[in-house]
Formats: C-alpha cells, structure tokens, sequence
C-alpha cells in the first residue's frame, strides 16, 4: 500500500508514542466586496442619460405633450431667466427647517437654476443657455468653503444633488469650453462630498437617502469609484429600512449603522407606527413632504445606478411600486384608517412620482393605477426648490 506523506508520518508518530496534531486549516481567501462602480462611467450620466435628453429633445421640438407644457414652464419659471444673478456665500449657514437661512435657499434656487440651464442647452442648442449655467456653477464655486448648523449635511445634500446633474450636460455636451470647470470639481470633491459621503445613520431616513443621492452624483462626476461604492452601499442598507414589505418580517428592517436595535425603539423612529404595511415608510406618519423626498431621492439613485449599468428597478420594483401606490392613494384622498398614524395623515407628497412611475410603468410595463392617477393629475411637475425639479420633462414616458 502507498502512502501519502501525511500518512507516513502519523505511522511513524504511532510507533514512537508521539501525538500528531492535526494539520492547521487554511482558510479561503475572503472574496472581494462586490463593486458598485463600472469600469467605466457614462456620461452625462447623473439622474439623465444622453439617450433619455435627446428623447425629450425631440418631443419638445415636435410640440408634443406633455413634454413641450413641461419645458415652457421651466423655461417661463425664475430659474430659466437669463437675467438671474447667482448669489454665492463662502459659508452658507442652515438650521433646522432652515432656520436661519444664511444663503440656503439661494444655494439650492442657483443649483436649480444651473440645471435649469444645461437642460434648456441640450434642447435648445442655444449657448446662452449653456452659458449661464456655467455662469452660476462658477460664482458658486470660486466662493463657497463650508456649511455649518445643524442641517449642514442635508443642504449639502440637497445642493449636491442638483449641482453635479447640471455640469455634467455642460461638460459632456457643450463644446464652446469651460474654463473652471475642474475648479467647480473641486468644490464637489472638497465642500459637498466629505458633508455627505459617511450618511446620517440615526436621522430621518430621508436625510442619508438625499445624501446619497448627492454623493452618487457626485462620484459620478469625478469618475470617483471608490466613493461610488461606499454611497451604493450606505444606499442600498438603508432603502430596505425606509420602505416596508411583509416580506421583511413582521417589523421593519433596523436602519444599519444606526443605534437604534429594540422594536420600542423602531416603533419610535417609525413616528410611533407600530402596524407595518406593503408600501409604508419610515416618515409616513411624520409627514408625506418628507416622505416624498425620501421617494425621490431613493428613485434619483436607482435611475443614476442604471445609467451606469445596474438597473435596480427589477430587484426593488416591489418595494418600489407599494411605496408610491400606498402614498398616492391617501394623496388622492382615500379615508385614513385608524390603525394608520392615529387616523390622521399630514399630506403634501410634491413631485416625487414622475421618476418611479415611469421605471416601472413605462419600461417595465407595471399597472400602477393610483400612481399614474397622481403623477398625470399634477403634470407638468416643476420644483419644491430643494432638489426635485422638472421630472416631468425628463422622465414622463421616457422609455431609454
């Protein structure tokens, strides 16, 4: 009979009396962590894709609805006036609801306004759209250090979002140059990414969703894959604990990273909503403004991650589609029951459906009647002057 060596040696251990210890395991190498990021970023690639603008593009041209009522009112709004001066800080204060307001809203109007811009560009090919855009992305960017207060991380994230969406159709589409632009990638890179890329674990769910939602854009932007990851990442623990389904068990997921580990304690952060339903969210029962943000922000971060090559919308369509059903139909004025938030909802959603109804309605052919109710009920949707703007334009029937 042969031997392999480890067998010889326990044969001669037997014979002198000696005890062989077994061989030490070695474990396997730990597989990388998955990553999120392409090899290669599209662009423009933040919220739109080139194929998704000259869609709307040829509605507007052609006249069509409710592309062409979408445009002329951002077009007729304050952001699309030529004549608008942007008014940057070097530190813009925010508190709580933004009180005060320290150059806040001027923040978030003059990165809505240089959206507002590059879109009117891509459409139009005008360059004084284009150049205007510019225009209030380089006033922002040669002053603005930091933002401070209490709400420093959700301004940041509600600038951030919108920022990056503008200058990447102005990079990628204008030819007639930009000077400063790696001066405002600076900025994204310095002010707004360390505000927003850690997340907010124990706040609102909202809050980490549209910090997210910046932090993505802008990883985006700078063709940044490492932090790509990390606000997938932070993105995709916390959708699962802001959104409800049965299947999740019989309470709502724990927020990851957060302190928050005992059902009394979830019960809490749910606004005191101890009855979990398909569709509910985190802040249903704080108020449905907050909530719609939280919508969007989860929808702007699915609709840039399939731009970049992974479409989220058939992994979460579940999730996705209860949670605008539930919310469009108690905005449509279905009766609270009274195991719903004590029988009392603090309603006003905003423009928060246009994105999600159309991922799921549009391209993957979902019956979301209450849904598309609401979101053609309110068309052409415009701004709350946070960071939802437009969606109308850009995203009803957009089926690229």
């Amino acid at each position: 009979m042969r031997f392999g060596l480890r067998a010889g040696l326990a044969a001669l251990a037997l014979g002198l009396g000696v005890t062989l210890l077994p061989a030490p395991t070695v474990a396997a190498p730990a597989a990388p962590a998955p990553s999120a990021a392409p090899a290669q970023f599209t662009h423009p690639g933040v919220l739109n894709s080139r194929a998704q603008l000259d869609f709307v593009r040829t509605k507007v041209q052609a006249g069509q609805q409710p592309w062409k009522a979408a445009y002329d009112q951002m077009l007729g709004s304050r952001y699309g006036s030529l004549s608008r001066t942007p008014k940057p800080r070097a530190v813009v204060e925010c508190g709580s609801y933004s009180n005060p307001d320290i150059g806040c809203t001027d923040e978030r109007e003059d990165a809505i306004a240089a959206y507002t811009h590059a879109v009117a560009w891509y459409i139009t090919r005008d360059a004084k759209y284009a150049r205007k855009s510019i225009e209030l992305m380089d006033a922002w960017s040669a002053t603005i250090k930091d933002h401070t207060n209490s709400n420093a991380p959700l301004q940041s994230g509600w600038a951030g979002s919108t920022w990056p969406r503008a200058a990447e159709i102005i990079k990628h589409t204008y030819t007639g140059g930009w000077p400063n632009q790696s001066r405002f990638a600076g900025m994204l890179r310095t002010v707004y990414l360390p505000e927003v890329i850690n997340g907010r674990p124990n706040s609102n769910g909202n809050w980490e969703l549209i910090m997210m939602d910046a932090a993505v854009g802008i990883s985006v932007h700078l063709d940044d894959r490492a932090n790509y990851d990390k606000a997938m990442g932070i993105y995709l623990g916390r959708l699962p604990a802001y959104f409800y389904l049965k299947s999740d068990g019989a309470q709502p997921k724990y927020p990851p990273r957060s302190s928050i580990d005992t059902r009394s304690e979830l019960v809490d952060y749910w606004h005191g909503q101890s009855t979990f339903v398909d569709g509910l969210a985190q802040e249903t029962c704080r108020d449905f403004g907050h909530t719609g943000m939280g919508i969007a922000a989860t929808m702007h971060v699915a609709e840039t991650s399939r731009i970049q090559g992974r479409d989220l919308y058939p992994e979460f369509k579940d999730r996705f589609r209860h949670a605008l059903g539930f919310h469009a139909g108690y905005e449509l004025g279905e009766p609270v029951p009274s195991w719903l938030c004590g029988g009392s909802l603090t309603k006003g959603l905003g423009p928060a459906t246009e994105v999600g109804f159309n991922a799921l309605n549009t391209r993957l052919g979902i019956g979301m009647e209450k849904t598309r109710r609401l979101t053609e009920s309110r068309r052409p949707a415009g701004t709350e002057n946070h960071f939802e703007a437009w969606e109308t334009l850009t995203h009803a029937s957009n089926p690229n």
